[in-house]
């Protein structure tokens, strides 16, 4: 069906700065009007569309009027478990990380992430990870790294199921004309599937194997399939998935498991196995499953994340195979390029076709079960809190 307290860190975001956001009269409009709608999560499978007023920007905050949201994998660990990894929900809040929005006031400070100027009616996405910018992983160039970070989204900091967000100005980057809200939306999701490709060091004519094709494991088939891997495998249960794969470039595609890919299939990817392996599903047995189709010194990126926040694998054959074990951490600085690689379209990453499903604010719930559900088709589904 197609339908059209926080912690002192993202406390600091919204409100910390209650001076001197001056300039605007829509900013004082914005700290006087109305409620705002938001959807909150309250524990497992428990999404409630509430009101809320909107908190004092900074200086160099904006507010966003948020246009689009994307649902990804991790608010659903989120929705489902009321967790991810060891990050806990210990009270309400907006989840949602994924998004663009237009800029409806700006502080007298702010700048985008580019450095210049952000104007009213700007279309802008969010990089959701806020870096200290200070520390030693920002200044090599490693900001996803950064262990001072705050996050838009996950517990302890709002995010944006909701009709107005308050972001630092240097999280937004402009949009082309050229880019939908759609699309918009995804590119952070682009972004991390980028960083992922770029710790495998993909090669033209060199096999790749994509297990799990969620919208991440989905990117990574078409960025794969835009560098020239060959022959590229994509490897999931659901067998809509798959056949998008093959749109998206996959040479052979396996609904199912790697374990139960036939012979020849596996064979496919050379007689020893595949140099590149991306596990980007969340089951725990697919990494095991990922080292056994790996070559010997070959790459395996994990980008997954299991539902219990721990996994095994085959120690001794993945030691015998001498394998490369990377864990990809969101992204670094791939937003300005995946910007640009959706801007191509269909001669770069088409994101629009990855979207099955869009909803209102007020069916965000909804939108959370279909997707939990993995029901009616879905790929990815994006909120709408404007309409």
């Amino acid at each position: 069906m197609r339908s059209t307290p926080i912690p002192s860190t993202s406390r600091a975001i919204h409100s910390s700065h209650r001076h001197s956001f001056v300039g605007l009269e829509a900013a004082r409009k914005m700290k006087e009007q109305k409620l705002h709608r938001v959807v909150r999560l309250h524990g497992p499978c428990d999404l409630r569309l509430e009101t809320r007023q909107l908190r004092t920007p900074g200086d160099n905050d904006v507010i966003v009027s948020v246009g689009a949201v994307g649902v990804c994998g991790s608010d659903l660990h989120l929705y489902n478990e009321a967790r991810i990894g060891t990050t806990k929900l210990a009270e309400p809040f907006i989840p949602g990380h994924e998004f663009m929005g237009t800029v409806v006031a700006a502080g007298p400070a702010s700048s985008d992430a580019l450095g210049q100027s952000l104007r009213l009616g700007q279309r802008v996405a969010i990089e959701p990870h806020i870096a200290c910018g200070n520390c030693t992983w920002c200044m090599c160039g490693q900001s996803n790294l950064c262990p001072h970070h705050i996050f838009l989204g996950l517990p302890g900091c709002d995010g944006a199921l909701a009709e107005q967000v308050i972001v630092p100005g240097r999280q937004c980057y402009p949009l082309p004309d050229s880019i939908s809200d759609n699309a918009g939306a995804l590119l952070e999701a682009l972004g991390v599937a980028m960083h992922a490709a770029s710790l495998a060091r993909i090669r033209a004519n060199e096999a790749v194997v994509v297990v799990g094709l969620g919208s991440i494991g989905l990117m990574l088939v078409r960025l794969a399939a835009l560098i020239g891997a060959a022959p590229l495998i994509a490897v999931d249960p659901l067998p809509w998935r798959a056949k998008f794969a093959r749109h998206w470039g996959a040479t052979h595609t396996h609904t199912g498991t790697l374990n139960s890919m036939p012979e020849r299939m596996r064979r496919a990817s050379g007689p020893h196995g595949s140099p590149t392996v991306f596990e980007t599903a969340w089951a725990g047995t697919a990494i095991s499953d990922c080292v056994h189709a790996a070559a010997p010194g070959a790459r395996v990126v994990l980008v997954g994340i299991p539902a219990d926040d721990t996994f095994s694998l085959p120690h001794s054959v993945a030691r015998r195979k001498g394998l490369t074990l990377l864990f990809s951490r969101r992204m670094g600085a791939e937003m300005p390029l995946a910007i640009r690689l959706a801007s191509l379209s269909h001669e770069g990453v088409n994101l629009d076709e990855l979207v099955t499903h869009e909803w209102r604010l007020d069916q965000t719930a909804r939108a959370f079960s279909q997707n939990a559900r993995y029901a009616d088709g879905v790929l990815k589904s994006v909120v709408h809190p404007q309409r």
